[in-house]
């Protein structure tokens, strides 16, 4: 399916809901008891779905606009003297410390303070698979002119059979070397050159894996990835798949003010139906065919890649997770325990507790990178 900045092909639409049809079916001929019922309740959702679809075809819509969830960059241009903050233009008061901002502070802020991060992480199989096909990595790097910068990763394998495992840690395993080399030698000197940067490190390890899928007799695997850089303050993100970024501030993010804010889009089929109003998010989140994503890395030779950069503050928290997270834990709920948690370790426990609490059907990984002044 191609999705470009606001609108998808209704047709490109139709077909993946068509195949979703024919799945379902298969499984109502060969399943009986609950199976069968669920079989039965994806269908009749699916039909409904097709109707719409089709209604709008035969109206002369060939596209849809959707509604982007990606956030806009925050715009803080008037600097606080005290901590060095960006504010909006209309703020009185620092968002951060809450030192009054003077009249005509609008010039360009100090060097910002330097700040820390603390990072936890952690991984679960969960309380139905037996093998954990998720891989997460937190490390430093050290680039050509000698900074330091901190590389978060979180990779959802597919495939089963330990295909999906293998997927994951090649995943990993490349696009670390690919950063690796790459600033060691020179190091971007703005958004698009660490943008071009990731994404090339992206297309690396989605050629690795899809030549291993193809020297596996047929055994085809797959990994969805999402990335960040965080360096002089920014987070440069790179993302394939439903696993996700969020951003996560107590003092507000986004244009909104919410205390979160998801930084990626799910390359998902019932996120599309989401964005283009056929299902709402309760819906989406318990659709049997939630799991059904039409963008992965090793699944086809090319594959698109999300790229974004966010600014960072004291008191910002970017949290990387797999699916098996926001299946069962909604996004207010994660916001609400991160901020909660002083201790970034019983963050990421006391989530993937409540995943298993709630069914915990898949693996279950957890990234917290909390920025302390």
């Amino acid at each position: 399916m191609r999705v470009s900045a606001d609108s998808l092909s209704l047709r490109e639409l139709l077909a993946i809901v068509e195949s979703g049809v024919f799945y379902w079916r298969q499984r109502l001929a060969e399943s009986d008891g609950v199976a069968r019922s669920q079989a039965a309740a994806a269908l009749q959702d699916l039909s409904r779905i097709l109707d719409s679809l089709a209604q709008q075809l035969v109206a002369g819509r060939e596209t849809v606009r959707i509604t982007s969830r990606l956030p806009s960059t925050r715009n803080a241009p008037r600097a606080c003297a005290a901590c060095g903050r960006g504010n909006r233009s209309s703020a009185k008061f620092c968002i951060a410390c809450g030192a009054a901002l003077r009249p005509g502070s609008d010039a360009a802020p100090p060097p910002p303070p330097t700040f820390r991060l603390n990072i936890a992480a952690r991984s679960d199989v969960g309380m139905v698979r037996k093998i954990n096909e998720d891989t997460y990595y937190t490390g430093e790097f050290t680039t050509a002119d000698g900074s330091i910068g901190t590389l978060l990763l979180v990779a959802d394998g597919m495939g089963g059979h330990q295909s999906g495992e293998v997927a994951s840690q090649l995943a990993a395993k490349t696009v670390k070397t690919v950063l690796g080399q790459g600033l060691s030698q020179e190091v971007p000197q703005d958004d698009a050159g660490w943008h071009t940067l990731l994404r090339q490190a992206v297309l690396n390890a989605n050629e690795r894996i899809y030549q291993q899928s193809r020297s596996q007799d047929g055994r085809r695997m797959g990994t969805t990835l999402t990335v960040a850089l965080i360096t002089e303050r920014r987070a440069h993100i790179a993302h394939v798949g439903d696993s996700r970024a969020y951003l996560i501030n107590a003092a507000g993010v986004g244009s909104e003010q919410g205390t979160w804010v998801q930084l990626t889009s799910d390359h998902s089929l019932v996120a599309r139906l989401v964005d283009i109003g056929q299902l709402t998010p309760e819906q989406a989140r318990q659709h049997p065919q939630r799991n059904m994503i039409y963008r992965s890395l090793g699944t086809d030779a090319h594959v698109e890649v999300d790229l974004l950069s966010q600014a960072l503050a004291p008191g910002d928290t970017l949290l990387l997770c797999s699916d098996g997270l926001d299946t069962h834990v909604e996004d207010a709920e994660i916001a609400q325990i991160v901020l909660k948690e002083q201790s970034e370790n019983r963050a990421c426990e006391h989530l993937i507790a409540l995943a298993k609490q709630r069914g915990g059907k898949d693996n279950i990984s957890v990234v917290i990178a909390r920025v302390r002044a």
